[in-house]
């Protein structure tokens, strides 16, 4: 037993600058490249990160943009229904107005015709009364034309 443990002694012992040797490139390791590596590694986080939240931030924005144009579509839209609106109701009371207007016009004619239907119906029936009486004087003297001639033979 004394053997196996003066054994593990100098192996300990041996071991001591290899033990040494990993301590210094530990620690080198750790100063030159680890916490370099964590600061790359963290930094690239933060940029990720960072990228992240501003195309979040962007869609964000353009979404609001979207609604916003949207709602001004809607109101475009409204504003030319209603444009629309107020032309064909312009256009209706045009109308309407014209075919009054056309209405009493055609009713003052027929009017008017009719006075000057009644005037020449009036005129008509005093020309044939004259007519009739000359006709009648004509026809009178007609047959009387023969009867004084056959008295005074």
């Amino acid at each position: 037993m004394d053997t196996v443990l003066r054994q593990i002694g100098e192996l300990l012992i041996k071991s001591i600058p290899t033990i040494i040797s990993v301590l210094v490139l530990w620690t080198a390791y750790t100063f030159l490249v680890h916490n370099k590596l964590r600061q790359v590694l963290a930094q690239r986080h933060a940029l990720t990160e960072g990228a992240i939240e501003r195309a979040q931030q962007e869609i964000a924005i353009a979404e609001k943009r979207t609604a916003e144009y949207e709602q001004q579509v809607r109101e475009a839209r409204s504003q030319i229904y209603k444009a629309q609106q107020a032309s064909r109701q312009r256009v209706m009371d045009e109308r309407n107005a014209a075919l009054a207007e056309s209405r009493q016009n055609a009713g003052e004619m027929v009017k008017k015709a009719r006075t000057a239907l009644e005037a020449d119906t009036v005129g008509a029936k005093a020309g044939l009364e004259q007519q009739a009486n000359v006709l009648a004087d004509q026809v009178i003297a007609t047959i009387l034309k023969p009867a004084s001639a056959a008295g005074g033979r």
